[in-house]
């Protein structure tokens, strides 16, 4: 009986000390990954961080990211970090990453401070969004935060494999590149963010599978190597509105753009540049404000169906530069101070330039931009409702270039240098119903339009101050 007395007080004993030590240790993992009792909102201090803009939080961010609780919530503070933040989606389920605009993470490290990785490897179709996208990995966030780099590598934000990603109220500076898209995304929208200052891109599509992405109401400005970039992707439906683009490039750096979309390799396609703030700077080497580069010469149909609608653009080496492209329409939108060229559209077919506003305003000197319109190599395309004023220092303020096929109407073509309409080396070009006048002091007898070499070229009805230069045999014959 004493015997088993004794062995029941030592069971008793050990029940009590393992119960003990268990309380003990829940109590330092709950310090470290504490529960979420319903209504109760957590933030990373829950999980350790400090939030001083000294200490390392990256243990404690990640911590708050694995614990699952969807809403990973920084308060005011600077967080600095070390490491990128990895959320894969499908091992945490569906995570925002937000803010009140008041917290501030420095990314001290290599690569992004925030790394979204998905698993969705189908389209936007819902058929082909499988079960666990919609459980575990739907509309990953990011809201109201502002990420500084403080590393030559550091990046913002990365998404991967993502299923409709929203990235709003975001600021990213001092990085390389503020918003990197890479491998495969579908739906994205990114809104109401300033990408600014970063020593790279604003927003980068970089070797990238997307259909429908959304880019509004944003700042996109001063980052060296491109505002918003596309490099050896396949990209549909595009969307760029409302935006400030401005200052994207570095005379440091190679030539870019405010809009970069190179489909040297890839192709994009069906998309829209509406109702934005285009411009600076002009002291960048060939630099743009919109440019495509297609493909080849032989296959110059890998960048197009693009709308180019309501946007004022201005104060680059050429505000609109299509490059092998085929299906864009350029409408209502305003152009000044192309220092080489207000438009060049090289090697391209179907392109239709409708009513569009190329003038030289006298308060936006000086007289260093030449505004001038090239379209050279092209062949299939329609110039109608042109207003162009004061092209300067160029061969024509409108010159058509080896082309074929192209149908310029309803134009006016105001107080221009040289020539004001030149087609050189054309055929079956037709011109007709253009205003063509320069009625500058000091200017006499001034040439309208001009025809050089070249066959089977149309002109008729048109209105002109001056006379007409045709060389024989470059119009029909009656």
């Amino acid at each position: 009986m004493r015997h088993c007395a004794k062995g029941t007080i030592l069971t008793a004993f050990l029940l009590i000390t393992m119960a003990m030590l268990a309380q003990l240790w829940n109590g330092v993992g709950a310090a470290l990954q504490p529960s979420q009792p319903p209504g109760v909102v957590l933030t990373v201090f829950d999980f350790g961080a400090i939030g001083d803009g000294k200490a390392d939080d990256t243990a404690a961010i990640q911590r708050a990211v694995d614990a699952s609780i969807g809403e990973v919530r920084f308060p005011r503070g600077v967080f600095r970090i070390s490491k990128t933040i990895r959320v894969p989606l499908d091992e945490v389920g569906p995570t925002s990453i937000v803010a009140g605009g008041a917290a501030r993470i420095v990314m001290a490290g290599p690569g992004p401070a925030f790394k979204f990785i998905g698993t969705h490897g189908g389209t936007a179709s819902p058929q082909t969004v499988k079960p666990n996208v919609w459980e575990r990995q739907r509309t990953p966030m990011i809201d109201g935060i502002e990420i500084v780099g403080d590393h030559a590598e550091a990046i913002g934000i990365e998404a991967t494999g993502t299923m409709q990603a929203i990235f709003s109220r975001v600021t990213v500076r001092n990085a390389l590149h503020g918003i990197h898209l890479t491998t495969r995304n579908r739906n994205v929208i990114i809104s109401a963010c300033h990408l600014y200052d970063n020593r790279g891109v604003g927003l980068y599509l970089e070797g990238l599978n997307l259909h429908q992405v959304i880019v509004g109401d944003s700042h996109i400005s001063y980052n060296k190597m491109g505002g918003i970039v596309v490099r050896d992707s396949q990209i549909r439906n595009l969307q760029i509105a409302n935006c400030d683009i401005e200052g994207n490039m570095s005379d440091s750096t190679e030539p870019t753009a405010n809009i970069l979309i190179d489909t040297t390799k890839g192709s994009v396609r069906e998309g829209a540049i509406i109702g934005c703030t285009i411009q600076h700077s002009h002291n960048a080497a060939n630099s743009a404000n919109i440019r495509f580069i297609g493909t080849s010469p032989e296959v110059a149909n890998k960048v197009g169906h693009f709308c180019i609608v309501g946007n004022a653009l201005s104060d680059v080496a050429v505000n609109i530069h299509l490059q092998y492209a085929r299906g864009v329409v350029i409408s209502g939108n305003t152009f000044w101070k192309g220092y080489a060229h207000n438009l060049l559209v090289e090697g391209s077919s179907n392109i239709v330039v409708g009513p569009n506003l190329f003038d030289r305003n006298p308060d936006y000197g000086p007289k260093g931009s030449t505004n001038s319109l090239v379209f050279r190599d092209c062949h299939d395309c329609t110039l109608t409702g042109l207003h162009i004023n004061n092209v300067m220092e160029a061969p024509a303020g409108l010159m058509l270039d080896n082309c074929r096929w192209m149908n310029v109407t309803g134009c006016t073509i105001l107080d221009c240098d040289n020539i004001a309409l030149l087609l050189r080396n054309c055929e079956h070009c037709r011109v007709s119903n253009c205003v063509v006048r320069d009625t500058r002091t000091g200017v006499t007898n001034p040439v309208a339009i001009a025809f050089t070499g070249g066959s089977e070229n149309q002109l008729g009805q048109n209105l002109i101050a001056g006379h007409n230069n045709i060389s024989a045999g470059s119009l029909q014959k009656d």
